[in-house]
């Protein structure tokens, strides 16, 4: 581990990664030096700054690898280094680490994963993008950390080498800070490198078991397959409702293990149990026995797991109408998951925002069967709009104009179109942050209006 007394470290950007960067430097003995326009921090800019004396730069995920900051102390010969490969690097234990990535279903596959750790007896941080800060878990005495990690978290990540890690799919995201399709999938495959026991794929992604095989790992760590149809050796799948592991027992080649059922997570959604629900399951299943916990683990984690909010959380039902909260679906591909519950022309879409330099057209033309009208929220509607009119014109669109009133506008608009048995969908498949602080503010002005509205 670093030795980090007299080190000199420049942190750029006092969020969350920043403030637990900058208290695990002070913890350790290393001089930081904090640098945000928009916090109380030593300086505002690098301007007064002699950048080439420091010898390291911890660079929180707002700044991408072009911004002037960061090309400022590239060019001056100081290592970058993200959030994730700091904490790395400050770890005061052994804790086997669980990565988990993905455009989409990190944050359930690492709370499920949490879940089936704490079933078992185990010491776990679920930490990363969501609840304890990773530097601030690695600096603690657990046993395990399940670790949520975007892609902006691994791009200067280096070292870090975690016991599993699972990538859960590729899909057009955060572009604006990549810089192209390739340079995101990229920075997704570098969740794979360095793991020492199991890289977890799914087992019909080809782009993503590409990503396993072209990883630098640890000798002797194995690819770990997960289907939600019949499992293969070294596969963890489903079998007549059952979920079952043919990977992490030494039987593997001839029998499969029973983990529980599809019925054990049943209850976190509306109807029968989505495929994407099924595989989350099996990921976390599968980082979880990678350490060694029991079967019967898996099958007590998941039946007392709990969504996450703002991830197709009902949050009224009145008239005949369910409103459903669904604003953690930040991108497309999370959008098109939240429709696999509804049917044909039941549903009034309330999406837009932020639109990270996606297209839509995929989105529409996957779930237009399903809407019976849009409601268009974004500052910036044409991304969304020119896919709606080129792939569904007959769906009616309501542009609800920007200001304090938005989701308020909006519910209303959805309720009068709106008729018995239809759900209301708030499912924006852009970020939030051209009109609200973040996904949550989002989901939760959303339930406000839905709950003004019932009254």
């Amino acid at each position: 581990m670093t030795q980090w007394h007299d080190t000199r470290v420049l942190i750029l950007g006092l969020g969350v990664a920043g403030r637990s960067a900058l208290e695990a430097c002070h913890d350790l003995g290393a001089t930081a030096v904090t640098v945000d326009p928009h916090a109380i921090a030593d300086h505002a800019s690098l301007d007064a700054l002699a950048v080439e004396d420091f010898d390291l730069c911890m660079s929180s995920p707002g700044f991408a690898p072009h911004h002037p900051w960061v090309t400022t102390v590239l060019d001056a010969g100081v290592e970058v280094v993200s959030e994730m490969e700091f904490a790395w690097r400050v770890r005061s234990s052994d804790a086997a680490w669980l990565l988990i990535t993905g455009t989409n279903g990190k944050t359930t596959t690492t709370q499920m994963t949490g879940a089936i750790l704490e079933a078992a007896g185990l010491d776990v941080s679920v930490c990363g993008n969501m609840g304890i800060p990773v530097i601030t878990a690695a600096r603690q005495n657990h046993a395990v950390l399940a670790v949520e990690i975007a892609s902006l978290q691994l791009h200067f990540t280096s070292t870090l080498s975690p016991h599993a890690a699972v990538c859960l799919n590729v899909d057009e995201d955060h572009l604006d800070w990549h810089g192209s399709l390739d340079g995101y999938r990229a920075d997704k495959g570098k969740v794979y490198d360095r793991v020492q026991h199991a890289c977890v794929y799914g087992a019909q992604d080809r782009l993503v078991e590409s990503l396993v095989e072209e990883a630098d790992v640890v000798e002797g760590c194995r690819a770990i397959g997960v289907t939600t149809g019949p499992p293969a050796v070294s596969q963890l799948g489903v079998v007549e409702g059952v979920l079952v592991d043919r990977a992490f027992h030494e039987a593997r080649r001839t029998e499969a293990v029973e983990l529980g059922h599809l019925d054990d997570v049943a209850h976190l959604v509306a109807g029968s149990v989505p495929p994407y629900l099924a595989f989350n399951a099996l990921c976390a299943a599968a980082l979880a026995r990678s350490v060694g916990v029991p079967p019967e683990a898996v099958r007590d984690g998941l039946q007392g797991f709990s969504l996450d909010a703002h991830r197709t959380a009902v949050v009224g039902a009145f008239d005949g109408v369910s409103w459903v909260d669904d604003s953690k679906a930040t991108n497309a591909h999370a959008a098109i998951a939240a429709f696999g519950a509804y049917g044909p022309d039941s549903v009034v879409w309330i999406a837009g925002g932020q639109a990270k330099g996606q297209e839509f057209d995929a989105l529409v033309e996957s779930v237009r069967s399903r809407v019976r009208a849009v409601i268009l929220i974004g500052e910036d509607p044409e991304p969304l709009a020119s896919a709606l009119a080129g792939h569904a014109p007959d769906i009616p669109v309501t542009r609800i104009e920007p200001g304090d009133t938005v989701m308020q506008r909006a519910v209303a608009a959805a309720r009068a179109v709106a008729r018995a048995g239809d759900t209301v969908l708030l499912s924006p498949a852009c970020a939030s942050f051209d009109q609200f602080r973040s996904y949550a503010d989002r989901g939760e002005a959303f339930a406000r209006a839905v709950g003004d509205g019932a009254q």
